[in-house]
C-alpha cells in the first residue's frame, strides 16, 4: 500500500485514478488545484504522484519541478493527453519516472504504479 496524490485540472481524471489504485489497496489523494496538491506534498508523506502536464494556473512539470524540490526522492508519472517527445523528454529530466497518455488504460497505470513504487522502495533500501 503506498500513499500517493493526483493531480489533474479535470475531477473526473482524478476520480478514475483515485478509484482504481483504491481498489489495488493504495491511498489516493485527489486534486484540482496545484497550489493544495503542493502544500499537500510540503506536509505530508506521499510515495508518488501522479500529475496531468496541462493544469489550470502552470504546468504540470512546473508542479513537478516544485513537488521534487521538497521531496526530492517521491516517484512521479506524468499524464497528457497531448504526447510529444519534447514533453516526454523535460518530464523525464525533471524526475518523472514514467509517462502515460489519456486516456488513462486502467492496466498500464496499474502496471507503471506498480513499476514506479517497486523501483523507489528498491532504493530506499540502499
Amino acid at each position: 500500500m503506498a500513499e500517493i496524490l493526483t493531480l489533474d485540472d479535470v475531477l473526473d481524471a482524478t476520480v478514475l485514478i483515485g478509484k482504481i489504485l483504491r481498489k489495488k489497496g493504495h491511498v489516493v489523494h485527489t486534486f484540482t488545484d496545484e497550489d493544495e496538491a503542493i502544500a499537500f506534498v510540503r506536509q505530508s508523506f506521499v510515495d508518488l504522484v501522479i500529475l496531468d502536464i496541462k493544469l489550470k494556473k502552470m504546468s504540470g512539470i512546473e508542479v513537478l519541478a516544485i513537488m521534487k524540490e521538497a521531496k526530492p526522492n517521491i516517484g512521479a508519472i506524468m499524464l497528457t493527453g497531448y504526447p510529444t517527445v519534447e514533453t516526454a523528454r523535460e518530464a523525464i529530466s525533471l524526475g518523472a519516472d514514467e509517462y502515460c497518455v489519456k486516456p488513462i488504460d486502467r492496466t498500464e497505470l496499474e502496471e507503471k504504479v506498480e513499476k514506479v513504487l517497486a523501483a523507489h522502495a528498491d532504493q530506499g533500501s540502499e
